[in-house]
Formats: C-alpha cells, structure tokens, sequence
C-alpha cells in the first residue's frame, strides 16, 4: 500500500514537473512575442534560431544538450548519469515552446505599454513556471545543473544565486556577441531580458505561498 503511495507521489512530482515546464514555456512565447527580449536562459538558443532559420524549440534542445556536455566536461567521474534525464525534459521543454508560440501565435498588444504588458505576463507565468518545477525536487533542468557544476568547479566560494547571474550574464554575452557576428545587430535580447533577470525571483516569493504548500500536499 506504502510502495502504491510513493509511486502514486511520484507520479504527481512528474505532473507537476512537467507543468512547471509548460507555463514557463508560454512564457517564452509572450515575451518573445513582447519584442522587449527573451529570458537571459533562453536568449542563446533564440539569437541561434534567427541565424539558423530553425525552429526556437529545437535549438533550446540543442543549446541545453550543450549545456548538460559542459557538465559532463566539469564533474567528469562526479558526473551523475541520472542527470542525463535532463536531456529527456530539455526536449520536451522544446516541443512545449514550439507548442507554445503555436498556441500564442501572433498574439501582441500595440503600443509600448502593450509590450510591457506582454512582458509582464511572461515574468508572471515564467515565475510560476519555476515555482512548480523546483519544488518537485526532480532534475534540474541544463542551465541550472550547469550553474551548479560551475560553482563546485570554478566558484567554490560563491552562492549558486551568485553563480547564476555570472553564466546569465556569459549566456546573454555569448547572444550579444553572435547577433553582432552573423546578423549585424543586437537580435532577441533587451530591456525585457534584463527585467526579467531582475524580477523572476521576486515574482517567485508570493507564489511560492501558495504553490509550495499545494505541491507538498499532494507530492510528498
């Protein structure tokens, strides 16, 4: 019956997961949509989709495939293989922007008040988004395993929330610079980026009120 009721948890964890996924997913979709930039952690694979013409969802799997190799690069025998689920929820995360930006469509509000709006939307939903998922205790999806990777190799000293902004800010870099290279300006990455680097984690706090109990009621 116990053994019944822990899978049963289980399950409810991968739900919730997978949800977590899906709202920050349609936040993509808004704030690409907003035209005020993307998130910092999906600013690398938009900028890529525009050179390459691909679809943004199969270049976010690419992108966080790289980042899973990095970890793999830092942490060698430490490595956890169970980490390479990440690669399964990347791709999924990928269909669900694809699928997102399909659902969103050409949705935008005129005006630059309208983009703000947008933009707001989007920090709300991504916030919500990272709320779920985080509170599962599952697997940390490419970005967040590769920041944790970069702390215990390089930034020993430093908190994760510390080390987090350092690779937001080398991802957005590393954006800025190929924009420059192959498109000749600055493309996907803006005001909206840099709000949205700010705001999230402080959007998450009341949120986290109200999802954490619910997630801990019926997952643990």
């Amino acid at each position: 019956m116990e053994g019944e009721l822990n899978i049963g948890k289980l399950l409810n964890r991968i739900i919730f997961y997978i949800i977590g996924l899906f709202f920050i997913a349609i936040g993509v979709a808004f704030s690409v949509n907003s035209q005020l930039g993307v998130s910092p952690v999906n600013s690398l694979p938009y900028v890529i989709s525009v050179i390459t013409g691909k679809d943004l969802g199969t270049m976010v799997i690419v992108v966080f495939s790289s980042y899973i190799f990095v970890q793999i690069l830092l942490l060698r025998k430490e490595f956890k293989w169970i980490n390479l689920t990440q690669l399964v929820f990347s791709t999924i995360f990928g269909y669900f922007v694809d699928f997102a930006k399909y659902i969103v469509g050409d949705f935008a509000i005129p005006t630059y008040f309208g983009k703000l709006i947008m933009l707001a939307i989007s920090i709300v939903l991504i916030a919500i988004g990272i709320c779920i998922y985080v509170n599962t205790y599952l697997v940390n999806m490419p970005m967040e395993g590769m920041t944790a990777a970069v702390q215990k190799k390089i930034f020993k000293n430093k908190s994760f929330s510390d080390v987090k902004v350092i690779m937001d800010c080398l991802v957005v870099s590393i954006g800025i610079v190929l924009s420059f290279l192959f498109l000749g300006k600055i493309e996907g990455i803006r005001e909206g980026t840099v709000l949205c680097a700010i705001l999230v984690g402080k959007v998450m706090k009341p949120i986290q009120k109200i999802i954490v109990p619910i997630i801990e009621k019926l997952c643990f």
